[in-house]
């Protein structure tokens, strides 16, 4: 029986190292337009689930002009389809295995529904694939990111709100200007991590014809019928994206961190 790691193996992977570059290079574009996706979805996502819209809440005043307690009448009146609609799809996405949502993009939407150009960029990439792999993981980090961005909101204290408003700021200025910097700052890490965990989860895509960091580890394994050297290459490239992206990202929140201290 051979070891488990042959080290003759690796120099027969040097004529591959370009699929691992352009891997890398995917990988990381994967990983950027994902956080702007879900970054966007989840602000929204947020909102319709903070939001206060019940447009049945007259069913809830009997004659008398008491607010109804129990009964079917106000539980209706209590219902807001926006928070409704944010949650289903939170719920959802948070639920299903994020492989079973690239495929449904993929060749559910994409490949019956809506038509997309087929062309290269980069000189390697294909936009076909690569624009449904990040709509994909967009959506599912926007279900992850929500979740973090209403908890940091719902932090802060209620106060501020109020004398935001005794200022006579609109509740889209008190929001921007008051209540997500401070939540921002507070869920950090918290968002830190889940771009941490992006960037692992980019490697999905492969399934689909992304050619990303696991589609050169293919790539070299049909070539070369090598399978572990290959993959500790990937393990090593993951480590170095994620190690010090971690280590960035922390250094950014200690110098946010410094104006908290007394």
């Amino acid at each position: 029986m051979g070891s488990f790691v042959q080290i003759d193996n690796f120099p027969k992977l040097v004529p591959y190292m370009k699929l691992f570059w352009q891997g890398i290079l995917v990988t990381v574009l994967l990983s950027v337009f994902t956080v702007l996706i879900g970054f966007v979805l989840a602000l929204i996502l947020s909102g319709m689930r903070l939001s206060n819209i019940r447009p049945f809440a007259f069913l809830g005043i009997d004659r008398d002009g008491n607010q109804r307690e129990e009964g079917a009448l106000a539980v209706i009146s209590r219902f807001n389809p926006v928070s409704f609609i944010a949650t289903a799809y939170v719920e959802i996405l948070r639920s299903t295995p994020v492989i079973v949502q690239v495929a449904v993009i993929y060749y559910g939407v994409f490949g019956n529904l809506i038509n997309i150009p087929n062309f290269t960029f980069f000189g390697f990439i294909k936009f076909d694939r690569f624009f449904p792999g990040v709509v994909a993981l967009g959506m599912n980090s926007g279900a992850y990111l929500c979740e973090i961005i209403r908890s940091g909101i719902q932090s802060i204290d209620g106060g501020q709100t109020e004398a935001a408003r005794s200022l006579g700021m609109s509740r889209l200025q008190n929001m921007r200007f008051i209540i997500l910097p401070q939540a921002i700052k507070n869920i950090l890490p918290a968002i830190a991590n889940e771009f941490v965990v992006i960037i692992k989860e980019s490697a999905i895509t492969y399934t689909i014809g992304v050619q990303d960091i696991m589609s050169a580890v293919n790539a070299v394994r049909g070539a070369t019928f090598i399978i572990i050297e290959p993959l500790l290459v990937a393990t090593a490239i993951y480590f170095c994206l994620c190690f010090p992206t971690s280590k960035l990202i922390a250094h950014f929140e200690r110098r946010m961190s410094r104006g908290d201290k007394r």
